[in-house]
């Protein structure tokens, strides 16, 4: 993909692609978060969900998106785990609202950003060569703020912390837990492809500096990750930590981006994933659900719009019991072994 990605595209696949439940269960303490630029990157801009002792639900507003929450309550518990979620491509932080609130009402503290120059308020740098190497970094730089400056980070248990990644947040995590992904000029499944960084590859441009690990995650959810043609089953050896990976349904095919790239992230993995197969999900089913008011608007189609006779809330809710089985067993919350 070439530099521009336009604003009359943007309009329906960033600005629209992640809507939000007006649901009033969604009260989980809520704060937004800025992470001071350093040597390694830029600003950083985000919130955090966590428990709240005195839970309201009430629409949060923020540049013209809606979360949902108690906005700035006082958190409740101590050695609280932490997971930090890893947006897809175009996207923001508050794309998985309903996941990281389900997490928070748990007994985790829940942390997203948006990645900067891929967000929906940024996209200088969609698909660039150095945003694959840059998003590692975001989450590492997000890590270091919630253990080391966040107000609140002595309630953290800083031996018990998880990742979620979706989409290119699923390549982001993949390299987070240890992936290696292949940059070669001559990148199997690259050649003829229109990706951005597939053709900075042909050109024999090289990634600005070597891929980012964190050894801090001990468990990750990668959901739908993508591209997965720069992780070719040698690149994956070195990650080894429990992982839940989630694939839509590929029969739905590319007509819904579904089907991508999970399956063939299955086989590559050293250790035996947690597979999951949403049968009749297709990528964007696994989004936030949208509002009735959302669903209405002809901008909002693309990604309001699930496959025929599917029930984006109903397979969240067990979505999300999947996910915090998976986080108890391996990162349990405070209190348990």
């Amino acid at each position: 993909m070439g530099l521009g990605v336009t604003v009359r595209r943007l309009s329906v696949v960033l600005a629209a692609v992640f809507c939000f439940a007006t649901t009033l269960a969604d009260a989980a303490g809520i704060q937004f978060i800025d992470v001071s630029p350093d040597s390694r990157g830029p600003r950083l801009t985000g919130a955090v969900w966590y428990p709240c002792a005195t839970p309201t639900a009430q629409e949060i507003g923020f540049e013209n998106r809606a979360v949902f929450g108690t906005k700035d309550c006082e958190i409740e518990g101590s050695k609280l785990p932490l997971i930090v979620i890893s947006h897809g491509r175009t996207a923001w932080f508050g794309a998985h609202h309903d996941t990281a609130s389900a997490l928070a009402d748990a007994g985790y503290v829940v942390a997203a950003i948006n990645h900067p120059g891929d967000n929906s308020f940024d996209n200088s740098r969609v698909d660039d060569l150095s945003e694959f190497v840059q998003r590692p970094v975001d989450v590492t730089r997000l890590l270091n703020f919630m253990l080391d400056g966040w107000p609140d980070r002595s309630k953290i248990d800083r031996d018990r912390i998880g990742l979620f990644g979706f989409s290119m947040g699923g390549y982001t995590s993949l390299v987070v837990i240890g992936g290696n992904p292949d940059f070669r000029s001559d990148l199997p499944g690259c050649e003829g492809n229109s990706l951005r960084a597939c053709g900075q590859l042909r050109n024999n441009e090289n990634p600005a500096g070597p891929p980012v690990h964190d050894s801090r995650v001990k468990a990750a959810v990668i959901v739908d990750p993508g591209p997965g043609i720069f992780f070719p089953a040698e690149s994956l050896k070195a990650v080894n930590i429990p992982v839940q990976l989630w694939s839509s349904d590929p029969k739905l095919g590319k007509q819904f981006d579904s089907g991508c790239c999970g399956l063939g992230i299955r086989t590559r993995l050293p250790l035996k994933p947690d597979f999951h197969l949403a049968t009749g999900a297709i990528h964007v089913s696994f989004l936030a659900p949208c509002s009735p008011e959302e669903k209405q608007k002809p901008e909002f189609s693309r990604v309001c719009t699930d496959a025929a006779d599917f029930d984006r809330i109903a397979f969240h809710r067990e979505f999300h019991a999947e996910v915090l089985g998976f986080f108890r067993r391996h990162i349990p919350e405070s209190g348990k072994p």
